[in-house]
């Protein structure tokens, strides 16, 4: 079953499906010591980049969902993603039966708010046409991220370590108010 992935425009940006031409940039990014220094603290290699990539196409086949590639308008490279995945992660059940939001924004482009204007266009989109409870994982020393994360309305639900690193799991059940 092939399913389109809806293209959304902001002010500034293009929330868009990736294609076979993004695999370098998504690899660059995720290759990058600044955007993994609060997920994984190492970089990734571009065979786990591949099987991140593919993940995300095959979620919008399965689910109706995923993430979308983010680009600035008048550029042609991506300059980050934002979106939802089952990350199948087994952190229990008030965490692993919710789609888990990410944004990842690209450090030559931070700074600019581009992440909250990526993620707030995802959310709005899964709001409108989903609905429901998301969740999602950050690192408790990453102050950008659970600062967007609190702004989309989503609220701690514990701490854990996860492969000997501690994260903060979150809950959205909905739209801020």
């Amino acid at each position: 079953m092939a399913r389109n992935i809806p293209i959304i425009n902001t002010a500034r940006l293009t929330l868009r499906g990736m294609r076979s031409e993004d695999f370098a940039r998504f690899a660059e990014i995720w290759a990058s010591p600044e955007v993994v220094a609060h997920i994984s603290g190492e970089p990734w290699p571009k065979s786990r980049s591949w099987d991140a990539f593919l993940r995300n196409a095959g979620h919008w086949q399965i689910t109706g969902f995923g993430q979308w590639g983010v680009q600035l308008h008048g550029q042609r490279d991506l300059c980050g993603q934002a979106g939802f995945f089952f990350g199948a992660r087994q952190l229990g059940i008030d965490f692993d039966p919710y789609p888990e939001a990410r944004w990842v924004i690209a450090p030559d482009v931070r700074g600019r708010g581009l992440g909250l204007e990526a993620a707030t266009a995802a959310h709005d989109w899964y709001d409108r046409i989903m609905g429901g409870h998301t969740v999602c994982k950050i690192s408790p020393e990453d102050a950008v991220s659970l600062k967007l994360a609190e702004t989309l309305g989503y609220a701690p639900l514990r701490d854990v370590e996860i492969d000997g690193a501690a994260a903060r799991l979150m809950a959205r059940k909905g739209p801020p108010v």
